[in-house]
């Protein structure tokens, strides 16, 4: 019995320092696979490292591939900041909303210059509430817009002037920093009152509007301005025609109906 006593904790002492050997070899055959495996990355580093110096085009392909794939991953996260109604960041009027005599210009106009009579819609009706503002008449500054850029918020003149009234960014500098900077200029509203507030100031420089519309022209990069003056009264006088015949009819069969 005093036998088997002694030899049960002696067997358990042998276990474990088998355990402790086998613990301290896994470790080291761990740190020794580690450290193998670190140098033969670093190898395979610098050998593909030396092929992309001496093969310039393998490098340029592997590029490519890494922005591809970049590309495509970027495509697969949905942005959620810019999610939501996008209704509501463009510059768009429904037509139900405008007057009678805001939807026959923005419909006049639409045909006249192909643009979507949405858009044109919200431009109209700004220059309608501008003109009261300023007391300058909506047709003139229409107008204006009709010749500048024919209603293309992105257009660009040959001195760098840009958008629906084709301003000068760099003479409006203060003014666009209200509005968040340069690249507002090609917010169409944005455009729209800086530029009339360009042709009052011309306004009160001159003595006539034809001069300051002259003025106007050039500053936007007009070649001609005499002919510019004459192209944007030209159309003004068809958009004040095209109201006063409608405002007529009204009339007239207002004076038809039976009196009550």
């Amino acid at each position: 019995m005093r036998g088997s006593a002694m030899t049960a904790p002696l067997n358990m002492s042998r276990l474990g320092l088998s355990l402790q050997t086998w613990a301290m070899d896994v470790r080291e055959g761990f740190v020794e696979i580690t450290r193998h495996s670190l140098a033969l990355l670093g190898l395979v580093v610098v050998l593909v490292s030396l092929t992309f110096v001496s093969r310039p085009e393998l490098q340029a392909s592997a590029s490519e591939v890494l922005l591809g794939w970049l590309e495509i991953r970027q495509g697969e996260v949905p942005d959620t900041a810019e999610s939501g109604n996008a209704a509501h960041r463009s510059t768009a009027k429904s037509l139900k909303n405008l007057t009678s005599d805001q939807l026959l210009v923005t419909r006049w106009l639409s045909r006249k210059y192909r643009v979507s009579s949405e858009p044109l819609g919200a431009v109209v009706s700004e220059a309608w509430a501008i003109g009261e503002r300023s007391q300058l008449p909506p047709s003139l500054i229409l107008a204006i817009m009709a010749v500048e850029s024919r209603f293309n918020p992105f257009a660009s003149g040959s001195q760098g002037n840009v958008g629906l009234m084709q301003i000068e960014r760099k003479a409006h500098v203060d003014e666009l920093s209200r509005f968040g900077g340069q690249l507002s200029a090609f917010d169409p509203l944005t455009n729209l009152r800086i530029g009339v507030r360009h042709l009052q100031a011309l306004i009160q420089q001159t003595a006539t509007l034809e001069e300051a519309l002259r003025l106007y022209g050039m500053s936007s990069g007009q070649t001609t301005e005499q002919l510019y003056v004459e192209r944007v009264l030209a159309e003004q006088k068809l958009l004040e025609k095209l109201t006063e015949r409608q405002n007529t009819a009204a009339l007239s069969a207002k004076d038809r109906l039976p009196p009550q």
